[in-house]
């Protein structure tokens, strides 16, 4: 899987370059992100998945993976750039009442300076 990691100090940006969210291409990420909480001690994750335009239960599996990760390292995930499609899935399995979603990268921001 392709995916952009950038340390914003407050966050690490996460921005998904690829068009699916699937169980071929989410273990990856979900390592990655993992490792970040685990090893690097930065607690709060911004995911931009704005390229993504498919999004199966696996997909959705990893980002409540991390999710939780956060949550457990006292942080907080927030994830933005949902495309409409994916948005239902999210909330037909009522994880929008889980996350924390944003309508873009500077309301993600936002959210985080007042944490």
């Amino acid at each position: 899987m392709k995916f952009q990691v950038e340390d914003r100090g407050s966050c690490i940006y996460v921005e998904v370059k690829e068009g699916r969210l699937d169980v071929l291409s989410t273990s990856k990420m979900k390592e990655e992100l993992i490792s970040v909480i685990q090893n690097q001690g930065n607690k709060n994750i911004l995911l931009n998945i704005n390229s993504c335009s498919f999004c199966d239960a696996s997909g959705l599996s990893a980002i409540q993976a991390v999710h939780c990760m956060c949550e457990k390292a006292a942080g907080m995930l927030i994830v933005t750039g949902i495309q409409a499609n994916i948005e239902k899935m999210i909330k037909i399995c009522k994880l929008d009442s889980v996350w924390n979603i944003a309508k873009d990268t500077d309301e993600a921001e936002k959210i985080l300076t007042q944490i």
